[in-house]
């Protein structure tokens, strides 16, 4: 009989504590793949769509949360003042319920800016002007709320027209409602107010250039910040706090998996006690028995990951194609983060089984063939 092979026996020996644990684990291992995918994929989404728009710097008071602060929008005008700066336009965005869906993202952009520009309309027209009460839809944002042209959305208190779906180039776009940056103020009650500043600036300008704009946007802005695209969500507090929660409740629920983990293999040694004097009399040293614990609790842990990783990867495609979430999130299914989570099963296996290890490695050959 093989070292590995008598690994394997103690793991199928009681088949459903094995499965009981495996589920501990698996738990744990899918929640960290669902809650940070769903994580990571809101932030790729966002930065998908500031490349779809063509943004390279975004204003913003990031300090409130997921959406910013809003604030006045003759700033838009002081920033468009200054060097380095292509292209100007003022963008009013938030997160609500709109009708049957529990949260959309409402745009509403400056009219004749280039945020209007990278989208593609499918059918329909866009807005006759910046005052005419009327909306154009994503293609998700179409579908989750089943709406067509000629239809009415109602936003807050006030019915308005589809006029058109568009095609955005990103998810984020594509389930995102837009309108013009006039009404949406009117509609909101915001009049005056934005919440972002995006701007363009001449082809070949360098990182130190953009860097320097930044600074110029901070000194007439001096509660808010100007940041290069691609950087904007990362920093946001709101998201850092999200990201540190998807973590954490991952985190819940794997120490409920190494305790689980650990009473299985604390259960084996005892249980086992005659088997393992038997090896000692027979001339194994005291760091195999501890390698045998080991291994049994590492394969016990990567088994669990394995499921985990497979019921998160369908928990983030379930939770993708949800109304709720559909068109506002793109779940991430990186293999980076698959990988990771199965080696933090194979890391729960070996913490879990270093006490068990331990406890096998101090019984004397004598004592254990008598129990």
């Amino acid at each position: 009989m093989t070292f590995f092979t008598i690994v394997l026996r103690s793991l199928t020996r009681r088949p459903v504590r094995t499965c009981l644990t495996l589920v501990g684990i698996s738990i744990g291992i899918a929640a960290v793949v669902t809650l940070v995918g769903l994580a990571s994929g809101y932030e790729k989404g966002i930065g998908k769509q500031l490349d779809a728009v063509g943004i390279d710097v975004v204003v913003s008071n990031m300090s409130g949360g997921l959406m910013p602060k809003s604030f006045n929008e003759s700033l838009e005008q002081k920033v468009a003042a200054l060097p380095r700066v292509a292209e100007t336009t003022s963008v009013l965005m938030r997160m609500m319920s709109v009708e049957e869906a529990p949260i959309m993202m409402i745009s509403g952009r400056e009219w004749g800016g280039f945020a209007w520009s990278g989208m593609k309309i499918l059918n329909g027209r866009m807005p006759k002007d910046g005052s005419e009460k009327a909306v154009v839809l994503g293609t998700l944002a179409a579908e989750a709320l089943k709406k067509k042209v000629g239809d009415t959305v109602q936003i807050e208190v006030e019915e308005l027209t589809v006029v058109g779906i568009a095609d955005g180039r990103s998810m984020v776009e594509n389930g995102t409602i837009f309108l013009s940056l006039g009404v949406m103020q009117e509609v909101t009650g915001d009049i005056g107010k934005i919440n972002f500043v995006d701007i363009r600036v001449p082809p070949n300008t360098s990182k130190e250039e953009i860097d320097l704009l930044c600074r110029d946007i901070k000194g007439i802005f001096p509660e808010g910040r100007a940041m290069v695209a691609s950087e904007v969500v990362g920093s946001s507090q709101g998201f850092r706090v999200v990201r540190a929660m998807s973590w954490s409740t991952s985190l819940l629920a794997i120490i409920v998996g190494v305790l689980g983990v650990m009473n299985t293999m604390l259960m084996t040694v005892f249980e086992r006690t005659h088997e393992i004097g038997i090896l000692l009399a027979l001339g194994w040293r005291r760091r195999r028995i501890v390698s045998m614990v080991l291994c049994e609790s590492a394969l016990l842990g990567m088994l669990g990951g394995l499921v985990g990783v497979g019921l998160g990867v369908l928990g983030l495609i379930s939770l993708g194609s949800s109304p709720g979430i559909r068109g506002f999130i793109e779940p991430d299914l990186n293999p980076r983060l698959l990988l990771i989570s199965i080696a933090i099963a194979v890391v729960v296996g070996v913490i879990s089984g270093l006490y068990p290890a331990w406890r096998s490695s101090r019984l004397t050959p004598s004592l254990a063939l008598q129990s």
